[in-house]
């Protein structure tokens, strides 16, 4: 992991196992480190989609049996069920758990704010460094949806129109940078001889010049 970011880290959940990406959040959310997680949908589960999936069944039969109402609370979102698996790793019901836990952030898809920054992955995390070729595996969004989560369409279709977003935002950074290099070009062209006269008496000043 990087240093301490006032702004907090901006993860990427694509990709990661769940319970390696839930043991790196909680040491650093004990640090006092932000950290946001996006796409927690496409967070990744070792072991067959079946088997995780009787074991989420068998899980929600799990409640209070004099009043369900008290709990335990049945989470179906993938960013709630990895908030979860986080708490469970942290020492929550105490201040300087609970203050931890409320420095996580995790959402479905990569929403506004966090469309345009850079997000990072953690390597020892990732799937396919950390799981055999041959070993089976699901993802989180595929299981949320199964159990009782509505949104996986909702969150697909604004994934694929924030690509094409992107994809053109890159499209005209691009293209900015092409005319920016051109216009330098023909400022040299025109201006060369002059631009090397004001050079020469910005260096005798002890600047340099990038």
């Amino acid at each position: 992991m990087t240093g301490f970011q006032n702004k907090g880290l901006l993860i990427d959940g694509k990709g990661h196992l769940l319970g390696r990406l839930a043991t790196v959040v909680a040491k650093q959310l004990l640090q006092g480190q932000r950290i946001i997680i996006v796409r927690s949908e496409e967070i990744n589960i070792s072991g067959h989609f079946y088997r995780n999936k009787l074991k989420y069944l068998a899980f929600l039969r799990k409640r209070t049996n004099t009043k369900p109402a008290r709990g335990p609370f049945h989470l179906r979102a993938p960013s709630r069920i990895f908030w979860r698996t986080v708490r469970g790793m942290l020492p929550h019901k105490t201040k300087r758990g609970a203050r931890a836990l409320g420095l996580l952030k995790a959402y479905e898809g990569r929403p506004s704010p966090y469309d345009k920054r850079k997000a990072m992955v953690v390597p020892s995390c990732l799937r396919v460094v950390k799981l055999a070729p041959h070993r089976k595996y699901c993802r989180l969004g595929r299981l949320s949806h199964e159990v009782g989560w509505k949104y996986q369409d909702i969150v697909q279709r604004l994934e694929e129109k924030r690509i094409v977003k992107g994809n053109q935002r890159t499209d005209d950074i691009k293209a900015w940078r092409k005319r920016r290099q051109a216009a330098i070009k023909r400022a040299h062209e025109k201006y060369g001889d002059e631009m090397k006269k004001c050079d020469s008496i910005i260096q005798s000043y002890g600047f340099t010049l990038v």
